[in-house]
């Protein structure tokens, strides 16, 4: 019994990790895209300290939420992990890889200064992943289940939660397993990319330390 009950906690806290690092995608999305209202908060603010603190806030509440998000993407794409929750595959896997992509650019190639060229490609990067995010839940996650189906069956609602659902016996597990084996190693390469990048950066400035 308490086996039991510690993995039932288990999977709903787990569950409850990717329900979350879904909605943070929306929100770092939807304070992202609405600069021109910063902009406007920004011009009723009188002191100069809080111009400033402002918009730091409003650019790191962005890059913190993204955060969470590929951190709680590289805990989660995982075989065991994906077996036991009810994940979009391979719909939120692909959304934390392009998430990842936007927040290498947004904290090492300039994509925080609004309006910029990588500024632009980091909003849609975002967009993207939220969309692919909002099909996956939509559709696969929160799909009719047996309850439903049972009285109005549906071959395509039925195709989808025997497919697309990570935790689904056998297809949706197998999928799993070839959505860890791409998508996985695109996130290692990512972080790979990123570490490069401020190493690089680093590399002009100051003496290296032995």
């Amino acid at each position: 019994m308490e086996h039991e009950i510690a993995k039932a906690l288990e999977i709903w806290i787990l569950q409850n990790t990717l329900d979350g690092s879904i909605m943070a995608g929306f929100v770092a999305l939807g304070i992202a895209m609405v600069e021109p209202y910063h902009q406007r908060i920004e011009r009723l603010l009188t002191l100069r300290v809080s111009t400033e603190l402002w918009r730091a806030v409003t650019v790191v509440t962005v890059d913190l939420l993204l955060a969470v998000m590929v951190v709680a993407g590289l805990f989660l794409v995982n075989p065991d992990i994906m077996a036991d929750v009810k994940m979009a595959v391979p719909f939120y896997p692909l959304a934390v890889v392009l998430v990842a992509v936007a927040l290498v650019l947004r904290l090492l190639h300039g994509g925080t200064e609004p309006g910029s060229r990588t500024w632009r490609r980091a909003l849609w990067l975002l967009f993207w992943a939220d969309l692919v995010n909002l099909a996956g839940f939509t559709f696969v996650m929160e799909a009719p289940g047996h309850e439903y189906l049972d009285l109005h069956p549906n071959a395509a609602w039925s195709w989808i939660t025997a497919h697309l659902r990570s935790n689904a016996v056998p297809g949706g597990i197998e999928l799993a397993q070839w959505c860890f084996w791409i998508f996985f190693p695109l996130l290692v390469a990512i972080l790979l990319w990123a570490f490069a990048s401020a190493m690089s950066r680093r590399g002009g400035s100051g003496s290296d330390v032995a």
